[in-house]
């Protein structure tokens, strides 16, 4: 006795018993030989209106100019396409939909300080932030008082204060100093001029 398996079918509802094949995601515009309409409107590659002519003698104009055939506008009568190079078409779009962020835009460096910072310490984080500050980024300034040090928020303010005087040179103030919970917190962006270091 043999075994036998069956072999397995997918099925698509509601088409009546066929049997389900899936084709190929359609990733893009259609372009050049998959463009099945009889006429369509052009569009050079310098963005000139071509007017409406067959599709065969369209993309034979294409193909003279060493490019593809793109439909752009499917919906309209007749569809809209535009000789250009499908690659670049395609890129260009992406990078329409996905948006250009600038490399340091809203970018944030921050120092951190303790009101007992000791004075190389503190000229460290300050040499650090003019560097930020001369390549353009925003700076955060915080200070964090740990237990009794509540008690003396003077000494963090007076830390936080003294940097924003050592740093005026090469940022502008954006946002004072406050406090939030155990948090002190300043805000510095950077000048559109540039000056040399100076020495802390």
């Amino acid at each position: 006795m043999t075994n036998f398996t069956p072999q397995r079918t997918f099925k698509k509802p509601g088409d009546g018993g066929r049997r389900f094949i899936r084709g190929r995601v359609d990733r893009g515009p259609r372009c050049d030989d998959r463009i099945r309409v009889p006429e369509v409107r052009v569009i050079g590659p310098l963005g000139e209106q071509l007017g409406v002519m067959d599709t065969r003698d369209a993309l034979a104009l294409a193909k003279s100019y060493g490019l593809n055939l793109v439909e752009v506008a499917a919906a309209s009568s007749p569809p809209v396409c535009k000789i250009v190079d499908y690659g670049k078409y395609r890129y260009l779009e992406a990078k329409k939909t996905k948006g250009h962020v600038k490399p340091n835009a809203a970018k944030y460096k921050e120092l951190k300080f303790r009101p007992n910072v000791d004075i190389g310490d503190y000229s460290t984080k300050v040499r650090q932030g003019i560097d930020f500050l001369q390549k353009g980024m925003k700076l955060k300034l915080t200070l964090m008082f740990r237990a009794r040090e509540m008690a003396h928020q003077e000494i963090g303010h007076e830390v936080v204060q003294r940097a924003i005087t050592d740093l005026q040179q090469f940022g502008i103030l954006e946002t004072p100093p406050r406090l939030s919970g155990r948090i002190i917190v300043a805000t510095l962006s950077p000048r559109t001029t540039k000056s040399s270091p100076a020495s802390i």
